[in-house]
């Protein structure tokens, strides 16, 4: 079970930190934050991994998963808010934060509120 919670809540807080307000971005915002990422998330509260990383990507502000086993909804609001829901084998997660220039900070938890912590992002050039 460790395994699984580990490797969902892995997707799940990268997607949290790259994705964002509302279903819909403002299109005058498109753009701004599209790029690579890397992400850090650091749990907390719960019986989750204490720290990892990942690398994902924004285009026309939306996150783009590299895998096809886990499905993201969310989108980078022109103010950099942020508000991400990321679901996997029955089990989600959500977030926010905000995306200033290239970083992002904000917090993540599990539907269940078994694990939650904090998260990180950096754009790569």
């Amino acid at each position: 079970m460790k395994a699984v919670l580990r490797s969902f809540f892995s997707l799940s807080v990268i997607a949290l930190a790259l994705t964002s307000v509302g279903p819909q971005a403002d299109a005058a915002a498109r753009g701004i934050y599209d790029g690579r990422w890397s992400v850090v998330i650091y749990t907390l509260r719960g019986d989750c991994d204490r720290s990892l990383r990942y690398s994902l990507r924004i285009e026309n502000n939306r996150v783009l998963g590299e895998e096809q086993s886990y499905q993201v909804q969310g989108a980078v609001a022109r103010s950099g808010a942020i508000r991400v829901t990321v679901a996997e084998g029955g089990r989600s997660a959500s977030g926010s934060g905000r995306l200033v220039g290239n970083t992002g900070r904000g917090q993540w938890q599990t539907s269940t509120g078994e694990c939650a912590g904090q998260w990180a992002a950096e754009r790569r050039g």
